[in-house]
């Protein structure tokens, strides 16, 4: 856990010094998203020295509150005269904290009749009610702004629920973790789920997902299995050259394939993944395997020959940087024109090498050469990454939660398309209960992350 998090070749380390822990039999144990891979192409960036001000700590908008300060005597002392202002210099800037307001709001719904027809017995008795609007859950105190701050605490700020009922006393709500974990659960089932299910369908037209997976825990299992059983969290994300980026989780209790069956069975494209052999072999989609964790498996063998296998995966690296910022038309091309050659020259290496046996160099050239077709598929489209990092940065926050949450709705996605996801929780919380959704679903288009509205209101 405290471990080193580079990736960057241990053969540049001072007199050839090499970790004692480098040894890896195998290679098929489940990614441990914690690390990512770095890239070893050297450049030069200037920057020019700029002199930090004071009040570059403070973002953009901030309220500011000035402390005017005056002499005590406004008297000349020599000739008792008034004296008159002649400038003004800021002495210094501070931060002031403010505490959390807590208010007991109270919908009270007022009746009015028309006296002119209460007189008439003839008329029937007309009267107007006004409507207080529909709560996030029914029969209970929590409004939509502390529904989205106990959420955006649980899964923004890694905040597990029993810390937050200390806080929430602090500004004056009395309750416990049993209560909040019903909030959650109630608020996501009702209102994030419809959410989730469209942006689902959204994803399913697309050609291109990012994929990957890492552990959850789950104490009371559907399927009966020891709390200490391995759950996971699956994590599709879009690629930006298709729209707007989307990035989804789905949880399961499994790693099998029968996850990828359920979740892709109306998706056609390209899978970009790691070396799990769960992908492989779905009707309508190709796997476009991820070459940093080939990098990875030849940065842990310690040797000559393992040099030669990093550094083939060092030069395409250093290719895919300078083919940075092109149109995916002309990346495919210069892929096509040069890193097509490097992969040759690697490949037919490792076939007349003939590495044998059970040690770490057989094992990553088997592992390497069992995916040489998914590893190439990357040269045939220019939307499609080397690697797997950008779904393995998105599933960060989980990997980092999950050591404060303890046991197990992204907010992942929500920051992907600038939008702010407390803003976001409230917009949704307040306005879904009032909209007859489940009867209209096509409405629930106006409340995706992407949409206009949304992100010039929860930017």
């Amino acid at each position: 856990m405290y471990g080193s998090r580079s990736e960057k070749s241990k053969y540049q380390a001072p007199d050839g010094q090499c970790s004692l822990f480098d040894k890896d039999p195998s290679f098929n144990v489940s990614e441990q998203t914690e690390e990512q891979s770095t890239e070893t192409v050297t450049y030069t960036v200037t920057r020019l020295n700029k002199k930090k001000k004071r009040n570059d700590s403070f973002v953009e908008g901030v309220e500011v509150e000035e402390i005017h300060h005056h002499p005590v005597n406004l008297q000349c002392d020599c000739c008792q005269s008034q004296l008159h202002e002649i400038g003004s210099t800021i002495a210094r800037e501070e931060a002031a904290f403010i505490p959390a307001k807590f208010v007991r709001v109270q919908h009270i719904e007022h009746a009015y009749e028309c006296e002119q027809c209460k007189k008439d017995r003839e008329q029937n008795q007309f009267i107007q009610r006004g409507k207080a609007p529909m709560a996030a859950i029914p029969r209970s105190i929590a409004g939509p702004t502390v529904l989205a701050k106990v959420i955006y605490d649980k899964f923004s700020l890694y905040l597990p629920l029993y810390r937050q009922v200390k806080e929430w006393a602090h500004t004056g709500l009395i309750t416990n973790d049993k209560n909040l974990s019903n909030w959650v659960i109630c608020a996501a089932e009702e209102w994030l789920l419809p959410i989730y299910d469209e942006i689902k369908n959204v994803l399913s037209v697309k050609t291109l997902l990012h994929m990957d997976e890492t552990v959850a825990q789950v104490l009371n299992r559907s399927d009966g299995k020891r709390a200490q059983s391995n759950a996971y969290n699956w994590i599709f994300r879009t690629v930006p050259t298709e729209g707007p980026v989307i990035i989804l989780f789905e949880h399961a209790l499994t790693r099998s394939r029968t996850v990828l069956e359920k979740y892709l069975v109306n998706f056609e494209g390209t899978i970009i993944c790691d070396g799990y052999s769960a992908y492989d072999k779905l009707p309508n989609i190709t796997f476009a395997n991820c070459w940093a964790h080939v990098r990875r498996y030849w940065l842990k063998v310690d040797s000559k020959n393992g040099r030669i296998g990093l550094a083939y995966c060092n030069q395409l690296y250093a290719l895919e940087q300078k083919f940075k910022g092109l149109s995916p038309k002309k990346r495919q091309n210069m892929r096509w024109r040069y890193a097509k050659r490097i992969i040759r020259k690697f490949f037919n290496w490792l076939e007349k090498s003939q590495f044998f046996g059970k040690n770490a160099l057989a094992t990553v050239t088997e592992y390497t050469l069992n995916r040489r077709n998914e590893l190439k598929v990357f040269l045939y489209n220019g939307q499609i990454e080397i690697d797997n990092n950008p779904a393995e940065n998105a599933i960060r926050p989980t990997v980092i939660g999950r050591k404060n949450w303890l046991f197990s709705v992204s907010e992942a996605g929500a920051k992907a398309n600038g939008v702010d996801f407390y803003k976001y929780l409230v917009k949704i919380l307040t306005d879904l209960p009032n909209i007859p959704i489940h009867q209209q679903p096509e409405l629930l288009q106006e409340y995706m992350p992407w949409f206009g509205s949304i992100r010039a209101t929860c930017a």
